[in-house]
C-alpha cells in the first residue's frame, strides 16, 4: 500500500511540476484524458490490495437455528392451553403447548386392561398344556383297555364263545381311540407352542399388546410439547381451541434457538482465495449505528446452488450470462466475539471484512471504511 501511495504521489507532483510549475508542456484534453486514465490505472492497486488482503461482504446477517414445532401425535388434536408467550425467552424442557389428554388417556387404560387380560392368558395357555398332556394320558389308558377287550373278543369269537360283532366293535374302537390319541397331541403341541412363544423372555401376546401401551403412553407425553432447547417462539400464532395433528401440514410454530448463533457474509469468490478460518473480522451492524463487532471466520462454505443440478432426463442447456448479472458468490460463517450474542437476534443485517493479512497497509484503509459506513447508518435510509 505505501508504495501504491509512493506512486500515485509521485504521479500527482510530476504532473504539477511539468504542466502547473514548469509549464514544460501545456496541459490540454489529450494531457487531462492520458493523466486520468493513468491515475486511474494506478488506483487499482488500492482495489486489488482492498479485495484480497481486507475483502468485504455487503451483505451479512445474523442466522439462527430454528426448530420447526410439529405435534407428535397420530390423530387431530384440540390445543386446550398455550403456556408460552410470544418473544419471551425459554428454557429446554418448559412447557409450550398442552393437547388435549383425554383420548390418549383412554387408549393407555384399555391397553393396560388388555395387558392385565394377556398375562391371564398365558396363565390359561400354561393350563392347556397341561390339560392336553393329561387328555393324552387318558386316551392312551382308553386304547389300552380298547386293545385288550379287542384281544379278549378276538380270541372268544375264534373259539366259538362270543359273537364276531363284538371283535369288530372293539377293533373299530381301537382305531378311534388311536386318532382320538394324535389329535389330543396335536392340540397339546399347539398350546405348548402358544404357551412357549416367547421374545425375551415374555409371550408374543404380552410383547404385543405391551408394545401398543408404550406407544399410547409415548403419545400421551406428547400431549405436552415442551422447548427442545434455550430459546424464544416468535410470531406465536397458537391459541386454544385450534386443532392440531397429522392433518395439518407443517408445524405449527418456529421455535429460534439461542445456542450457536452465527454472522453469515456473502463474498465474491475471487475474494475468498487467502480467506483461511481463525482470521480476524470486524463487522457492521446496522442494529447498532457507530459500532464495530470483532470476530472470527468460522468455515468457508464451498459450494452454492448455482452448481447443482438435479436429476432427469434433460441434458444441461447453458444459457449466456450478461456481464452486468453479479457475480456467484460464497458464504462464510463468522462468529462475532461479543460475549452477549443475545444483542444479535435472527435476520440481523450488515457488512463484514475480513483481514487475510492483519499487518498489510490495506487493512487501515478498508476499517476506515467499513467505520464510515457504520456511522452513515445514523443518517441512511433517509426515513425522516
Amino acid at each position: 500500500m505505501i508504495l501504491g501511495l509512493l506512486m500515485l504521489f509521485g504521479y500527482c507532483f510530476l504532473m504539477w511540476l511539468i504542466f502547473f510549475k514548469l509549464k514544460l508542456a501545456k496541459f490540454g484534453i489529450p494531457q487531462a484524458v492520458i493523466g486520468v486514465f493513468v491515475g486511474v490505472h494506478l488506483l487499482i492497486i488500492f482495489l486489488i490490495g482492498l479485495r484480497f488482503m481486507a475483502p468485504l461482504a455487503t451483505e451479512a446477517r445474523i442466522v439462527q437455528y430454528t426448530v420447526q414445532l410439529i405435534p407428535r401425535l397420530p390423530e387431530p388434536t384440540l390445543v386446550t392451553a398455550v403456556l408460552v408467550q410470544p418473544n419471551v425467552a425459554v428454557k429446554k424442557g418448559q412447557p409450550l403447548f398442552q393437547f388435549d389428554r383425554r383420548p390418549y388417556e383412554y387408549k393407555v387404560r384399555q391397553l393396560e386392561a388388555q395387558l392385565a387380560k394377556a398375562r391371564q392368558n398365558v396363565l390359561v395357555l400354561q393350563a392347556d398344556t397341561q390339560i392336553y398332556a393329561q387328555k393324552v394320558i387318558k386316551l392312551r389308558a382308553d386304547l389300552a383297555y380298547a386293545q385288550y377287550q379287542q384281544k379278549l373278543s378276538a380270541d372268544l369269537a375264534a373259539k366259538g364263545a362270543g359273537p364276531q360283532e363284538d371283535a369288530q366293535k372293539w377293533t373299530a374302537q381301537v382305531a378311534a381311540d388311536e386318532a382320538a390319541i394324535k389329535e389330543a397331541q396335536a392340540e397339546a403341541a399347539r398350546a405348548n407352542l402358544n404357551y412357549t412363544s416367547n421374545i425375551n423372555g415374555v409371550n408374543t401376546s404380552v410383547a404385543a399388546v405391551q408394545a401398543e401401551l408404550d406407544q399410547a403412553r409415548y403419545y400421551l407425553d406428547n400431549t405436552l410439547m415442551v422447548a427442545p432447547e434455550d430459546g424464544r417462539v416468535i410470531n406465536l400464532q397458537v391459541r386454544p381451541g385450534m386443532v392440531a395433528g397429522d392433518i395439518r401440514a407443517g408445524a405449527i410454530a418456529s421455535f429460534v434457538v439461542d445456542a450457536d448463533r452465527y454472522l453469515l457474509a456473502n463474498y465474491f469468490q475471487e475474494n475468498l482465495k487467502y480467506v483461511k478460518p481463525g482470521q480476524p473480522v470486524e463487522a457492521a451492524i446496522d442494529l447498532y449505528p457507530g459500532q464495530i463487532f470483532r470476530g472470527k471466520v468460522l468455515e468457508v462454505w464451498p459450494g452454492s446452488g448455482a452448481g447443482q443440478m438435479l436429476p432427469s432426463g434433460t441434458l444441461p442447456n447453458f444459457q449466456y450470462v450478461p456481464t452486468d448479472r453479479p457475480q456467484g458468490q460464497f458464504a462464510v460463517a463468522i462468529r462475532l466475539d461479543d460475549p452477549d450474542q443475545a444483542r444479535f437476534p435472527i435476520g440481523t443485517q450488515g457488512r463484514a471484512a475480513i483481514y487475510t493479512n492483519p499487518e498489510s497497509w490495506f487493512v487501515p484503509l478498508r476499517k476506515i471504511m467499513l467505520r464510515a459506513y457504520s456511522w452513515f447508518n445514523w443518517v441512511y435510509p433517509f426515513s425522516g
